[in-house]
């Protein structure tokens, strides 16, 4: 049990692709990862929802911070990944999770990008109008939380954001017992008033339709943390919803080296505040990494926190190219550096045990997420 100590972390290996030819394509490596199971869980009083609802991180901890910090022991893994899941009748559990490793693999990169980040530009978002880009797929993947947030279509009941839209670290926010998603949708969906009346040059008028959450599973790393040391590389969680939402849904990968990524580049869609009732896209280069997070230089503003971050690489398997969620964006994170503030755009990396834990948290069957 002590080898696993260090062995736990170092998970992310994978059989790197290495280019052969001119014609090579970004491939998604091959992964096996660990299994994360409920060992027993725990009924904890209803929590009182009386925490502000926060649309930006602050951490004291920056790149330099995290890639100078030790790596926790096998037991702290296991308490950082064991969760908590609020119900929508305000009852709440905690949960403690176990560890396997059921097959071995190599030692993977931590990432050490030396890249320094650059001071942001001109705007570089781009406002998705119509229901033609509204309505497809990958933007209808991009939903948006009542408390503010942004998250992310992952299954057939299930949406990804990030745990500081429904917890501070301390507290539920306001409206996490009452928590909605909403779903973009034309206004006028059947061909009554005004049906007959058509102008291309003007955009669909779009609304949200709203479906309550049933569950939601937070990670413990994120609420002993509460964006400290360890609190940043947590900020995630999974929502459940009452009802199947029937869109087309974007499926979970474990996040590869930002050297592997095509152009160095990730994607991600929001609703952010200072463009309201818009969806904005925006993709950018990844600046720098740990082994939890993603530094880049995405312009955002707050609202698009919980924005699924991904990247489009060749399935070898299937044979065709696919969309995966790699990470979720936490914010807009200020830092002190020696007495000065600094900023980054943060989001947090799907590693192999995340991987597992969110894997199972939606299909409830750890034979079916074997492979990342």
């Amino acid at each position: 049990m002590a080898a696993l100590s260090t062995l736990i972390l170092l998970l992310c290996a994978a059989k790197d692709v290495i280019p052969s030819s001119p014609h090579w394509k970004p491939t998604w490596p091959s992964y096996r990862v660990p299994v994360i199971l409920p060992q027993s869980t725990l009924n904890l009083d209803k929590p009182q929802f009386d925490a502000e609802a926060r649309l930006e991180v602050v951490s004291p901890c920056g790149p330099a911070c995290h890639k100078s910090s030790p790596l926790p022991t096998y037991e702290e893994v296991k308490n950082y990944l064991s969760y908590e899941t609020l119900y929508a009748n305000g009852s709440l559990t905690e949960t403690e999770v176990g560890i396997y490793i059921l097959s071995s693999g190599t030692e993977g990169s931590r990432g050490r990008s030396r890249t320094k980040r650059q001071i942001y530009g001109y705007d570089s978002r781009f406002s998705i109008f119509g229901k033609d880009f509204l309505l497809n797929y990958p933007f209808s993947t991009s939903v948006k939380l009542s408390t503010g947030c942004t998250g992310t279509l992952v299954a057939e009941k299930h949406v990804l954001t990030a745990a500081h839209c429904i917890h501070d670290g301390k507290s539920y926010v306001k409206g996490a017992q009452k928590l909605r998603v909403g779903f973009l949708k034309p206004k006028h969906k059947d061909g009554s008033k005004g049906s007959n009346i058509t102008n291309s040059a003007m955009p669909e008028k779009m609304k949200f339709q709203w479906i309550r959450v049933k569950r939601t599973h937070v990670p413990k790393g994120w609420i002993k943390g509460n964006a400290n040391d360890i609190g940043m590389d947590y900020d995630y969680a999974l929502l459940e919803l009452k009802k199947p939402h029937k869109r087309k849904f974007m499926k979970i990968g474990v996040s590869p080296p930002a050297r592997h990524l095509p152009g160095g580049r990730i994607h991600f869609s929001g609703y952010d505040n200072d463009r309201p009732g818009n969806l904005v896209y925006r993709f950018c280069d990844v600046k720098d990494e740990t082994y939890d997070l993603l530094y880049q230089q995405c312009d955002a503003q707050p609202g698009a926190s919980g924005s699924g971050v991904y990247v489009r690489m060749w399935k070898r398997q299937n044979h065709k190219w696919e969309r995966k969620i790699i990470g979720i964006f936490s914010g807009h994170q200020w830092v002190d550096m020696n007495g000065t503030p600094q900023d980054f755009n943060v989001a947090v990396r799907i590693t192999p045990l995340k991987y597992a834990q969110i894997c199972y948290w939606i299909k409830g069957n750890y034979l079916d997420c074997r492979e990342g």
